[in-house]
């Protein structure tokens, strides 16, 4: 079961205190927690993405992306909340290019983890 991000107390707390990853589609913000498992939030605010039917294309992307990519998620050594912002051209990409951009960003904090460690 996907545990997700719900209230602005905890949305502040990733962006404030979380590392923030930008790829081309998306904006990545994540901060280790303590728990068994990932949280995920979304944002596709009407500035960033566009109109109604926009964002909530952006949010059924990434939703599908988190979901199909969760085994990877578990890769990671740690857990972490996730807050993703879409951007402007994720909705007119097709859910591959979705799940592309995600496995970079998992690349880039695999490799920031194996740095670390």
């Amino acid at each position: 079961m996907t545990e997700y991000l719900r209230g602005s107390r905890d949305f502040q707390k990733v962006y404030r205190n979380g590392k923030r990853y930008d790829g081309t589609l998306m904006t990545a913000f994540i901060l280790p927690n303590k728990l068994s498992q990932n949280r995920f939030g979304i944002t596709a605010s009407r500035k960033a993405v566009g109109n109604a039917v926009l964002r909530n294309r952006a949010r059924r992307l990434l939703r599908e992306t988190f979901r199909l990519k969760k085994s990877s998620l578990s890769d990671l050594q740690e857990k972490y909340d996730w807050v993703v912002n879409a951007k402007r051209r994720l909705p007119s990409f097709k859910l591959n290019a979705t799940v592309e951009e995600f496995e970079k960003l998992l690349s880039k904090i695999a490799q920031q983890e194996s740095d670390k460690s």
